[in-house]
């Protein structure tokens, strides 16, 4: 029975925990369930949901007409969804859905942000093509699990303590830990095929998972690193020092070897005792037990170094169309010889290198202010034997472009690649006031482009073109490259 609400009501608190059914989805993997109140309806927005399901989600934020809730369990399927042998995680909320109605409703929500957001009420005669993932499945090169000594069982839907599992977190919780009993379809199958094996080696150990609420425990998290080049894995064990002697770490790596044999590139164990639930080497001291501490991957032909740490493109296979396509909307404008390409927020600099290869007789320009980024971008590039054909800079976009206007008024095309955030407006608008002819910016969230597109073409750049790539099937995430030219 549906309740009504007045306007003396409240329809939800926070922490409240609701059941809802998602009628349709929003951009970013938002299903949404409308509630009828005499006072028209109430709108719940729960991430990770698909129009269908009937799930039961905890509300965190609450406005009048509107809220917005996590979700913790789906307690009916879609009609749409098709159960396969995969097992559902968090990471992977539409593992069950059909990639074509996944991308139907990424394709649409994504236009209708730049509607929106950007005020492109003509956003469907912009845009170009969506560009699906080469690969729906395995597709990712690197994952992270996590121990804990609380394990949710998912046959019994209880919690075990004093547990030992070896998985992705509970959804909505960050210190019980699911079983990773069969493959995800995301990662890598036989790693994740025989990470039963690696948990009964190192349950039988005797140390414990550790115990997210009282910090304490030893093994902590697990991270692999995979080349499809090379198809080999590199592996970060991540323990605390409490009762390290009494763990074998070169045992560990051997039982290693006698599972994957040749494919483990590298073996590395880091000790962190820091409070923090996170696995990042740098919180901690990591030493390197055997191998080599980098994969090799190639993108478009060229080779890439990649460490433990190292950003790279998830979907190496989706990236490649997705480079492929920026650098035909920065060609399709005619570049002068010894013109300037600017590579901004450029990380790694695999976007500038690959421009390198199609382009040697323009002068190319990568700036990102991690500076391990444009280390690893500058040994890549001598790698290819790149080194003198893409100049690369650590430093703030923003600084780099104040501190160097010499580059104004000869540059053909920036790329930009900004974080999710966006792009700061000081920074954009110093990006506009640099002249360019062509810009190409790549972005992972559609919505901060959509507000930025708005800028440039109050600054006079007309949005050209739009192409959405699935770079994560099976999650919420879009990419989108978007062409701008000075009118």
């Amino acid at each position: 029975m549906v309740k009504l609400y007045s306007k003396k009501l409240k329809i939800y608190h926070r922490g409240e925990v609701v059941t809802v059914t998602i009628s349709g989805y929003a951009f970013g993997g938002n299903g949404i369930a409308k509630i009828p109140t005499e006072n028209g309806e109430f709108v719940v927005f729960v991430g990770n949901t698909f129009p269908g399901q009937t799930v039961e989600a905890k509300v965190e934020k609450v406005k009048k007409r509107y809220c917005e809730a996590k979700l913790i369990q789906v307690l009916e399927r879609s009609p749409l969804e098709k159960l396969s042998n995969f097992q559902e995680i968090s990471g992977a909320p539409y593992i069950y859905v059909p990639v074509e109605e996944q991308e139907n409703e990424k394709l649409q929500s994504a236009l209708d942000v730049y509607r929106k957001l950007g005020n492109f009420q003509d956003i469907k005669e912009r845009f170009d093509t969506f560009i699906s993932s080469p690969v729906h499945y395995f597709y990712r090169n690197k994952m992270e699990y996590s121990f804990s000594c609380i394990e949710h069982d998912l046959q019994t839907g209880e919690d075990i303590d004093d547990a030992f599992a070896v998985g992705f977190k509970r959804r909505g919780t960050w210190w019980k830990v699911e079983n990773l009993a069969k493959p995800s379809g995301m990662f890598d199958e036989e790693w994740e095929t025989k990470l039963i094996q690696i948990r009964n080696f190192l349950k039988e150990t005797g140390l414990p998972a550790w115990h997210p609420p009282k910090k304490i425990g030893f093994f902590r998290h697990i991270i692999v690193r995979k080349s499809f080049d090379q198809n080999k894995l590199l592996v970060n064990l991540v323990t605390s020092s409490e009762r390290l002697k009494h763990f074998d770490v070169k045992a560990f790596g051997e039982f290693l070897r006698s599972l994957f044999g040749d494919r483990i590139a590298g073996f590395q164990h880091t000790i962190n005792d820091d409070v923090a639930d996170r696995s990042k080497i740098e919180n901690g001291n990591c030493k390197l037990v055997f191998g080599e501490p980098i994969v090799i991957e190639k993108l478009l032909g060229l080779s890439f170094e990649i460490s433990m740490e190292s950003f790279f493109q998830t979907n190496p296979k989706s990236a490649e169309l997705l480079y492929t396509k920026a650098l035909d909307y920065v060609f399709e404008e005619e570049i002068p010889q010894n013109d300037v390409v600017m590579d901004l927020f450029c990380g790694t600099g695999t976007i500038g290198q690959i421009l390198a290869t199609r382009r040697t007789d323009v002068r190319i320009i990568g700036v990102d202010i991690v500076e391990e980024a444009i280390a690893d971008a500058k040994r890549n590039a001598k790698l290819n034997g790149l080194e003198n054909a893409v100049e690369f800079y650590a430093a703030d976009v923003g600084k780099f472009l104040r501190e160097h206007p010499e580059f104004a008024g000869h540059i053909s095309s920036i790329i930009l690649d900004p974080p999710r955030a966006g792009i700061a407006p000081k920074t954009l608008q110093k990006v506009i006031d640099l002249g360019a002819k062509n810009i190409v910016y790549v972005s992972c969230n559609p919505s901060t482009q959509a507000r930025d597109a708005d800028t440039l073409r109050k600054a006079g750049y007309e949005l050209q073109k739009l192409t959405l790539v699935d770079q994560f099937p099976h999650t919420g995430h879009i990419e989108a490259i978007a062409k701008f030219k000075k009118q």
